[in-house]
Parts: structure tokens; C-alpha cells; sequence
């Protein structure tokens, strides 16, 4: 779904333009009708302008007048998205704490008609809301978005609205990702742990029914075949009475009726349609054709609920001797991975950042992108438009098995998987759904099961896409049964730069038989490198790890021991640019600048350019990504 490109989310100048086209109360609140990215439902307001931040007080009294009084003593002004530590790279900032958020609002329509729901792009971690002094909804999680219905009882249709957010962003051993401690007794996690509201909020606006749910679903069963698209949406009646709703919509221009159903209040309907598409022009690298798709609900002879997209038709699978295909043709794609992190604002970034991220993958060559949690959807819809693959991976990252055996930990995570389905099934770039990243290298029956059911539940919600597991790659572990139901197996492969159990892959020569180890144990599931990479931080010799002729001689080496194998279905360097991680890491270089990552090809502080770029970029060039189109 390729965005519009909303002056809201380019300029400051063209902010203060579009506040002049909202009532005077949203201007002065900070409301901006519009959202950050495309698809979506109709009425919604971007909760910009003036925000107010406070660390967590001690006196419980203090907490308490956070949601009466209308003094800002203590609180210091700010802007969401907010990461409240994006500077601070102290052991205390890596292990959290609990940091307080205030808004004053206007709704921008008195109309008792009207329900009103809140949007989280993204809170980390714990999060509590209040509006008015009443307590509206929690929530526990990270990198996916979240709605909060506002009871009416809590909400003031004229007058002055108080929402106030508390923000825990402690983590524990059984979150996503983890936390833990070193054996130095420091905070440990997969990367820097952000506390706040890291992305924008909405106010959202419902006239009595509320697109719940809208899935436009290509189903193609060859490149040259017709395609069907399921069109399906299951709606809410928000009102205190039954309405009949009448669902209808377009895709690419050409009209659909889902039907109609009487929906009493507080209930569900779901309505659907498939239609068959002729000759489609299919969506792919170098071609990424998206098809326009509008739902509206009416009540009457009123729309009173409308929801937009832009979706891809296009066909991914695993064939039978075990390659990832896209429309038919073998996937061979370089990719990289991705952190949202900036020096000074953290994860907080905008679009303009994500703007640069799309460029520069561009630029370097890759055609996918892989991060360890779902992208904003602004960036999952730049990757539409412009043909960039994506991994698409829930923080189930590095549990250790102790706390994966507790089946609430297991259902938890298959909850995150079916929340990211649900919020980002119609990117037609996503070509895999991943379980997660770095669970125990030896699975045993309790990642069995959460495997099993994870993908049962993935190939229910989205029977048209792969599910994979990205895992450390270690030739002591042989072959897995448990990896049973994995369409792709990824294989982090750091032969070479971390020694591994014992030393396994201390030696990088070992890297070509291991991998063909690896094709052994699993015939017909398609195989991608997921990770590979090196630190790299100065001039140096190239047999000293750490320097950039190392970095260099490293890419070199592992990328050409992939172009020997025509078996894989791609490969991912991580990552492209340097992040923060956790205080005191080294990542196996012996001088290191703790706490960033430093295996990116553009350094942290100014995205200037390492060696290694350019030796990533040029072999990127030259490898054929996506294979010749099927016969006929």
C-alpha cells in the first residue's frame, strides 16, 4: 500500500497550513484531521501539538492530582512520539522505569452520535490510560498498534478532555523481547529499551458502526492465472440501538456490494465477497503494481463508516524442492536488517526518517528488509510502493526456554503473531510471517509446541504466506523435528566472528559444509541466511576484528559462499545502520563503543559510509535476485 505522502508527516510548515483547515479547538489542541499513513478508517486525528512529561513521582498523593489539577508544575513540555531516555545510555535508562503522559483535548464534534476511540501506534511497555480522572483500558506490549474505546461516561462532549498515559517500560524475563542480567549484574535485552509513547496517537472519530477488521486477500494460483481477492470486514454496531448496515466497496475502481445485515448494539457482523480479478498485473520488485480498495458501511441513505487501502496481487510459496517463489519465480533476494533508532530521538523516529531507511536500502541494492518487530506502517507501505520485501518478525526474541514452558508465556506470543496478521495482513511486501528470533538452537517439545501453534494459527488467519523461525546456526544441533511446521527455516550465520558452544563456528571455512548440513535436514523448506555480519569500528589489519578491512574481508567471504549455493532463498546482512543495544556492548569486538551495534554499514552518529558498503553494495548489484519468470 503505497502512502500518500501527507505534507502533515514532511514539514513543520505544512503542519501549521493543514491546522488552518480543522475547527479552532483541534488547531489548539493539537488535532490534525488525517493520519501518518494511508490505509485505514475515515475520521481520524493526529494528537499532535503540546503534550506534558513527568518521571514517576513517589508520593502517591502527587499521582493522584495528575488527573484533576490543571498546573504544570513538575511536568516539562514535549511532543509524541516520545522516547523519555533517547539520550541517556545509563545501565538505570536500559532497565526502566515509569514515566507519566498528559493531553489536553477538544473533541472536534459534540454530536452525541458520536463514540470516540483512542489509537497507540506504539507504547512501551506497560501501559494505563485515564481520561477525566476514570480509569479507560491497559495494555502490555510493544511495536504494535492498540484502540482504546472511550466509555461515554468518562467523556466530555464540550469542554476540556484530560488523558492522562502511565508508561512502565520495566521489562521482565517473560516479555517481548526479555530483559535480564549480565553475569556483571547489568541490564541485558536485544536491543536499547525506549520508555514512551514511541509512536503517534489518534483520536478517532465513530458515527454507530467501526470497521473492526478489513482484509483484502489476493489469492492467485499461478503467475499466469486470473486471481480471486477476498474481500472481508467484520464491523461493530457502537450504537445503543440495532442498526442495519449495508457494506459496500471497490477494488481498482471496480464496484462490490458485501451485503447487509441488521447488527445489534455492542455486536459483529462480518461481511465478504470474492471477486475474480482478469489478467492482473502482479506485484513484485522492479513492478510493484497496488490495486486501490475502499470499504464504506451505511446506515440508510448515510455512509457513516469509510476504510482505504492499497494491496498487491501477487503469490508466494514454497516449492517442492524447497525455494521461497514469488508469482512463480525463485527468490535469491539480499536484504538487510533494520533498527528504528536515531541518536536523539531514539525509536521515536519520523517519516522523514523512514523515507531515508527506504533510500538507502535502495541504494545499497537490497530488496528486503528484516527487523525483530513489525516497521511503522508508514514505512510497511513505502516498502509497498517501491517493491522492497519484508520479513515480517514478532519480538519473540532470545526467550529462554525456562519461561517459554509456561503456557501463558507460549499463548502470549502466538498473540503477538496474530496481532501483527491482523494489523498488517494487506501489505502485500510482507512474504513471511516469523515466529521469532534466537530461541533455543536445540527446541525440544516445548518450542514444539509453541512452533505447532503458532503456525496452525498464522496459516488460519493467512493461509497465502510462508511462516518461518530465524535461529542461530550451530552445526552441533542437527537436524530438528520440531521445525516440522516451518514453511522457512533462517539461519543466523556468524561463522567467523563469534566463536559459538565450544567454538563451533569459530572457524569460517566451516560455513559451506554446515550450510549444506542445514539443506540436508530440511529438503523442501526454503532456506534463507537471516542474519550475517561483523563489527567494525576503525582502520586496522584485516586479520583484527573490529576494523573495517576485517568487516570488508568478512562480507566478501560469506557472500561468496552463498553465490555457491543455489539452493538459498536470500540472504539478510544485519544491519544496515548502527543502534544502541544495552550498556556494555561489545558484540565480539574486542575494541569496543558501547553501547551501538556496531556491525551496521553506516555509522550511528552521522550515516556516513563504511568500506564494507560499498564491497555489500557491488555483490548485491551483481546477484540476480528474483529468477527467471516460469514457462509457459
Amino acid at each position: 500500500m503505497p502512502p500518500i505522502r501527507l505534507v502533515l508527516a514532511a514539514c513543520t510548515a505544512a503542519l501549521m497550513s493543514l491546522a488552518l483547515l480543522v475547527p479552532a479547538a483541534e488547531a489548539q489542541d493539537g488535532l490534525s484531521s488525517g493520519a501518518l499513513y494511508y490505509a485505514g478508517p475515515d475520521g481520524r486525528y493526529v494528537m499532535g501539538g503540546d503534550w506534558l512529561f513527568r518521571l514517576d513521582p513517589a508520593d502517591q498523593g502527587l499521582k493522584q492530582r495528575f488527573m484533576r489539577t490543571t498546573s504544570t508544575a513538575g511536568w516539562t513540555r514535549t511532543t509524541v512520539p516520545n522516547a523519555w531516555n533517547a539520550t541517556d545510555t545509563s545501565d538505570e535508562s536500559m532497565a526502566g522505569t515509569i514515566g507519566w503522559y498528559r493531553k489536553d483535548f477538544h473533541l472536534p464534534s459534540a454530536s452525541r452520535r458520536m463514540s470516540w476511540v483512542l489509537r497507540f501506534e506504539s507504547v512501551n511497555y506497560r501501559a494505563r490510560f485515564w481520561l477525566n480522572g476514570k480509569p479507560i483500558g491497559a495494555n502490555t506490549g510493544a511495536y504494535l498498534p492498540f484502540e482504546i474505546r472511550i466509555p461515554s461516561s468518562a467523556l466530555k462532549r464540550t469542554g476540556t478532555n484530560r488523558l492522562v498515559v502511565r508508561v512502565d517500560n520495566r521489562r521482565y524475563p517473560t516479555d517481548f523481547p526479555p530483559s535480564g542480567l549480565s553475569t556483571t549484574n547489568r541490564p541485558t535485552g536485544g536491543w536499547w529499551n525506549y520508555g514512551g509513547i514511541l509512536r503517534e496517537v489518534y483520536l478517532r472519530r465513530v458515527d454507530r458502526i467501526d470497521f473492526n477488521t478489513v482484509v483484502a486477500r489476493p489469492e492467485l494460483p499461478c503467475a499466469a492465472c486470473d486471481a480471486t481477492v477476498l474481500l472481508r470486514t467484520t464491523v461493530r454496531n457502537a450504537a445503543s440501538t440495532s442498526q442495519r448496515v449495508r457494506v459496500t466497496g471497490t477494488f481498482g475502481g471496480r464496484a462490490v456490494s458485501l451485503g447487509s445485515a441488521s447488527v445489534g448494539p455492542g455486536a459483529f457482523a462480518t461481511f465478504s465477497k470474492r471477486i475474480a480479478v482478469k489478467n492482473p498485473r502482479l506485484w513484485a520488485p522492479g513492478s510493484p503494481t497496488l490495486y486501490s480498495a475502499r470499504f464504506a458501511a451505511r446506515v440508510g441513505d448515510r455512509q457513516v463508516a469509510g476504510w482505504r487501502l492499497r494491496t498487491g496481487i501477487r503469490k508466494i510459496d514454497v516449492s517442492a524442492d524447497g525455494h521461497l517463489l514469488l508469482n512463480g519465480r525463485a527468490l535469491n533476494v539480499r536484504g538487510v536488517g533494520l533498527h528504528e533508532d536515531d541518536p536523539v530521538v531514539g525509536f521515536a523516529v519520523g517519516n522523514a526518517r523512514r523515507d531515508q531507511y527506504i533510500a538507502e536500502v535502495k541504494e545499497l541494492g537490497a530488496t528486503l528488509i528484516r527487523a525483530h518487530y513489525p516497521l511503522h506502517p508508514y514505512l510497511e507501505e513505502l516498502a509497498d510502493r517501491d517493491g522492497i520485501l519484508l520479513w515480517s518478525e514478532v519480538p519473540v526474541y532470545a526467550v529462554k526456554t525456562q519461561y517459554l514452558k509456561r503456557e501463558l508465556v507460549r499463548k502470549l506470543a502466538a498473540k503477538e503473531l496474530e496481532a501483527n496478521i491482523l494489523a498488517n495482513q494487506n501489505h502485500p511486501s510482507i512474504i513471511v510471517w516469523s515466529l521469532g528470533n534466537e530461541l533455543s538452537s536445540r527446541p525440544g517439545p516445548v518450542q514444539g509446541d509453541y512452533i505447532r501453534n503458532a503456525t496452525a494459527q498464522a496459516k488460519a488467519l493467512d493461509p497465502t504466506r510462508p511462516v518461518g523461525l530465524a535461529v542461530a546456526g550451530y552445526p552441533s544441533v542437527g537436524c530438528q523435528p520440531e521445525y516440522a511446521p516451518l514453511d522457512v527455516v533462517g539461519i543466523n550465520d556468524y561463522f567467523g566472528w563469534y566463536p559459538g558452544p565450544n567454538g563451533v563456528i569459530a572457524d569460517r571455512d566451516a560455513l559451506p559444509d554446515y550450510l549444506d548440513s542445514v539443506r540436508g535436514c530440511y529438503p523442501k523448506k526454503a532456506i534463507m541466511v537471516t542474519e550475517f555480519g561483523a563489527e567494525a569500528n576503525r582502520d586496522g589489519p584485516v586479520e583484527e576484528k573490529g576494523t573495517y578491512q576485517y568487516q570488508q574481508d568478512f562480507v566478501n567471504y560469506h557472500l561468496g559462499v552463498y553465490a555457491t549455493k543455489p539452493w538459498l532463498s536470500g540472504a539478510i546482512y544485519w544491519a544496515i545502520e548502527e543502534f544502541r543495544v544495552r550498556p556494555g556492548w561489545e558484540g565480539g569486538n574486542p575494541r569496543p563503543e558501547p553501547p551501538i551495534h556496531q556491525k551496521g554499514l553506516l555509522r550511528f552518529a552521522d550515516r556516513s559510509k563504511k568500506p564494507a558498503w560499498f564491497d555489500v553494495q557491488r555483490s548485491y548489484a551483481a546477484t540476480p535476485q528474483i529468477g527467471p519468470a516460469p514457462a509457459q
